[in-house]
């Protein structure tokens, strides 16, 4: 008999690539995630993974490559079970977790089609930042969640290429000596970038507003109050863009990326991805 407690875990582990992401993911301490997948060698007889000391990746072994695929399976049909035993003619209920600047008309008019194509599938959306949606979706408490993050970091169901670009209000003097900064609150991938861009070009800067909606720090652009970071399909008329020749080369890229709790979807979490996924057009 396997323990889903413990597969659940080991699968963490070998999608986060090491024992303290992985215990992000779960929730649980590094100590108690290495216990578990100890448990799990013991009862099975097999050593699963292969741990480096000095830089806390874990790796599988061939018998750890050969247990993942019946882990991920098991914890799917465990899902199912559960689904199933709900009782029929019950709504099924998807969480989703989406960025604060994501959401808005864009979203509804997403989420709304999907209501007309799914009508027996209830969506519990939560507003966050990817930070938290993160936290949220290892703890269990979200199904399916987009985030925005660094390119590649990581597993995902599905990921779209962001373009960044820097912006300041028309009249704005982009000279002044520290540079005002409109901002996202910490944990923003914006905030992170527009921060490591002034350091990189070893300026001063100070921050002269903040908000936690996207619609704040575009309004904050348009009338002067500081300069920020937006993804490309955020500029609106009333903002310049700023290039190398402006001295504000151009930032790295981001991406929105689709993610799912660990284990296998279970039938209306899967649902939604193949919607989104058809929608957004996955890159």
């Amino acid at each position: 008999m396997f323990d889903l407690d413990l597969l659940r875990t080991f699968v963490a582990v070998a999608d986060a690539g090491g024992f303290t992401r992985a215990a992000e993911r779960v929730h649980r301490s590094q100590s108690t995630v290495s216990q578990q997948i100890r448990r799990l060698e013991q009862d099975l007889g097999h050593r699963l993974l292969d741990r480096d000391r000095t830089g806390g990746a874990a790796v599988l072994t061939e018998e750890g490559e050969l247990l993942i695929g019946y882990a991920r399976r098991l914890l799917g049909i465990s899902a199912e079970a559960r689904e199933a035993l709900a009782g029929p003619g019950r709504a099924a209920v998807v969480r989703l977790g989406v960025p604060e600047d994501f959401a808005g008309r864009r979203l509804t008019d997403l989420l709304s089609g999907f209501a007309r194509r799914s009508p027996r599938i209830r969506l519990d959306t939560t507003s966050a930042w990817s930070a938290e949606l993160r936290r949220l979706l290892a703890a269990g408490e979200l199904d399916l969640a987009l985030v925005k993050r660094d390119v590649g970091d990581g597993r995902c169901l599905a990921r779209w290429s962001e373009r960044l670009v820097w912006v300041a209000g028309r009249e704005a003097d982009i000279n002044t000596d520290p540079l005002p900064l409109a901002l996202f609150p910490p944990g923003c991938i914006y905030r992170d970038r527009a921060i490591a861009g002034m350091e990189a070009l070893g300026r001063r800067w100070r921050l002269a507003y903040s908000s936690q909606g996207l619609i704040g720090v575009q309004a904050a652009v348009a009338s002067g109050l500081g300069v920020s970071i937006l993804a490309e399909d955020a500029v609106l008329p009333d903002h310049r863009r700023l290039g190398a020749s402006d001295g504000f080369p151009d930032p790295a890229e981001s991406e929105l990326a689709l993610l799912g709790k660990p284990g296998r979807p279970d039938r209306a979490a899967g649902e939604l991805a193949e919607y989104l996924v058809g929608a957004l057009g996955a890159d």
